[in-house]
Parts: C-alpha cells; sequence; structure tokens
C-alpha cells in the first residue's frame, strides 16, 4: 500500500526515505513541497531528482480527503464536508475574523461521549482519523482558500474543536501538531494552535510532554454532580482530577492560562450561583473563560439564554477579575456554529459499546 506523506511529521518523513535508500535532505525539500507550497503532485516537485520523483508516483501518494459538500455563510464562514473512506464525512470549518483566520478541524469520525448539549455527540461513534485526514483539513483548506492580496495564508490559527475528543486520537493527533509547528511545514506558534478537549487526564499530561499548544478545555459545568450529567466523561475523570491536570499543564504551555469553555444552557447552567461556582474554580486554575451561548439543533431540548442572561453571567466573572468573553456565533446558518457539527456517519458502533461510564475511551466533540 502507497505512504500518504500528508501523514508524516519531519522525523516520519526522514525515516521513510532512509528506508528507501535517500539522503535526509531530501525530507526538507518533501516538506516544502507538501506542505509550504500545497502540492500533491511529484512530477511537478522540480528540485527533487527524477528518479526520485519517479520512485515516489510507485510507494508514495499525497492524499487529502475528497470533497463531498462545501457551503459558505452569510458571514463569510465556510464549512467543508470531507470524505475518509467507507461512507464516512467530517466537517471542518473555516472563520475568518478581523486580522486573523482560523480553521476549526476535527480529529475523530463521529463521537460517542454523549454530550447532551452537542448535536456531533448525537451521532455516535465510527473511528479516529489518521494523521494525514487530520492534517489533510488544513493542506485542503489552504488550497482552497489561497492566500492574501499580500501572499500570506489566509489561515494564522488552528483549533481543534472539530468533530472527536482529540485526545484519545494522540497517536495521530502529535505528528499533525508536529507538522502545524514546524517551519519546514507551516511554521504556527504554539499559542497559534488550540486543543480543546472534554477532559482526558491521561491525554492532558501526555500532550504536556511532547507537544504543548494552548489548551481548551470543555468545562460546561462548575460542579461534580451537573457535569455528570451534560458531560459524562467527569464520572471518570472528576474536576478535582480534571483541575489538577490543568495545573500540571501549564507549568508546560505556551500560555500562562487554560481556557474553559462553557456553553451557556437556559435555566441549567446559567445562574449567577454557577458564576459564582465558575470564580472559585479560578482561584484554583490560572484560566479565561469563554462562554458559549447554545445553539440549537433539531432533537435539542435545551434553549439559548437572553442577551441579558449573558450579559449578567459575563459580568459576574468580569467583576471577579476573570477574562470572559462571549463567542460569537459564526455560521449558524450552515449549520457550523459551535456544538452544530455532525457530519455523515454510516456503519456506526453502537453506542452502548462505547459509553463513557463503561469505556474510557469515550469521545466528546467541543465545537
Amino acid at each position: 500500500m502507497a505512504v500518504n506523506l500528508l501523514g508524516l511529521d519531519p522525523a516520519g518523513m526522514l525515516a521513510f526515505l532512509e528506508g528507501v535508500g535517500e539522503k535526509g535532505f531530501r525530507a526538507r525539500q518533501l516538506l516544502r513541497w507538501i506542505h509550504q507550497l500545497g502540492e500533491g503532485d511529484f512530477a511537478a516537485m522540480t528540485d527533487v531528482s527524477l528518479s526520485l520523483r519517479a520512485r515516489l508516483a510507485e510507494i508514495a501518494v499525497v492524499e487529502a480527503p475528497g470533497l463531498l459538500r462545501e457551503a459558505t455563510a452569510t458571514d463569510g464562514t465556510r464549512k467543508w464536508l470531507l470524505d475518509v473512506g467507507a461512507g464516512n464525512g467530517i466537517e471542518t470549518v473555516f472563520i475568518p475574523e478581523e486580522g486573523r483566520g482560523t480553521l476549526c478541524v476535527s480529529s475523530q469520525v463521529g463521537c460517542a461521549l454523549g454530550c447532551t448539549f452537542c448535536s456531533t455527540g448525537k451521532q455516535g461513534f465510527n473511528r479516529d482519523l489518521t494523521a494525514a485526514q487530520i492534517l489533510g483539513q488544513l493542506w485542503w483548506a489552504n488550497r482552497a482558500l489561497g492566500r492574501d492580496p499580500k501572499g500570506e495564508r489566509v489561515i494564522s490559527n488552528v483549533v481543534f474543536m472539530g468533530m472527536g475528543e482529540p485526545l484519545l486520537n494522540l497517536d495521530a493527533l502529535l505528528p499533525a501538531l508536529r507538522l502545524m509547528l514546524d517551519d519546514r511545514a507551516y511554521g504556527l506558534s504554539r499559542r497559534r494552535v488550540t486543543v480543546s478537549t472534554s477532559g482526558i487526564v491521561p491525554g492532558i499530561d501526555r500532550l504536556a510532554e511532547e507537544c504543548p499548544v494552548a489548551l481548551a478545555v470543555s468545562l460546561h459545568a462548575p460542579d461534580d454532580a451537573l457535569r455528570d450529567e451534560l458531560v459524562p466523561i467527569n464520572r471518570k475523570y472528576p474536576l478535582a482530577q480534571l483541575l489538577a491536570a490543568c495545573r500540571r499543564y501549564l507549568e508546560k504551555a505556551p500560555r500562562d492560562f487554560i481556557t474553559f469553555e462553557y456553553v451557556l444552557l437556559e435555566g441549567v447552567n446559567d445562574t449567577l450561583a454557577h458564576a459564582a461556582q465558575l470564580v472559585r474554580i479560578g482561584q484554583e486554575v490560572s484560566c479565561k473563560f469563554n462562554l458559549i451561548p447554545f445553539n440549537p439543533f433539531p432533537g435539542s431540548d435545551y434553549r439559548r439564554p437572553s442577551t441579558l442572561s449573558v450579559r449578567r453571567f459575563q459580568d459576574a466573572l468580569v467583576q471577579a477579575g476573570y477574562v470572559a468573553t462571549v463567542r460569537r456565533s459564526r455560521g449558524g446558518d450552515i449549520d457550523g456554529a459551535c456544538g452544530q457539527l455532525a457530519g455523515q456517519v454510516q456503519e456506526r458502533e453502537r453506542r452502548s459499546a462505547r459509553s463513557p461510564a463503561a469505556a474510557p475511551e469515550a469521545q466528546e466533540a467541543s465545537w
């Protein structure tokens, strides 16, 4: 089977080339062509020897997920449904903003965590993505978006807040992260790559050791009882363990704070009493809060809080001395907003076989 070079980080590319008898400097050439220039045709890689180009055509490919469908929202947000084989699709979203462009990528097909407020969690879980399929979303988007008038790439930030729980697919996530950060590939700052997790404590510790980037934690509740209900993985990794892992992560993180994401659900977790509990959590971990008013989706029983309720909740945190932003919903008219990513999944595993209470590998999509 041909090797997909998209999923090889610098060390992997070097090992691959040495394994076929090539010199190490060829790795730099291939990384530049594939990731900096977005080239997938070996024949076009003009400074690579003809013999190596011919050999690569026989044993390797540069293959990103193919396009199934795309949509553009009225606010400029773009969403791509990408084909990852066997009838499975993942969703990738580009969010243009003043001064930056953010790509929201997926790490798994579907989700098994069963978070009650997330549409992705409603569809069940199928499988992990490969490193090539994760990185391929950035590769695809860069080609689709082109460059700005100054010749710069449009994508300046990457967030792992799409489908799936990234820290339960670390073996594929880490090579993709290394490519995003490497100057021979995409050259993104560690501060501009954010991994969002529902709170997988062993994964937080491993990420801190192997490739610390900005960390966001999908909190959504300020106490164990409510979080057990909203984010069932909390039953395995309760708040005390999660907050301790966050403190350990900050020792190696590129930022001096953790971002706590908090979806506001009317009458569920949006009272001033809940805000007061969050203030106490903030006393345990250096953090900022990203408040996300719930985005409704078909079949959900939750409601979006009023603007006044959201403002009061935010003010309570700000008055206590914390940075608390309210995420502006983007791409809602194409179901590209937070909590709305669903994709299309066939041949799903039974959710009961991957339930959070029964298995440590249960996942959550946090965006």
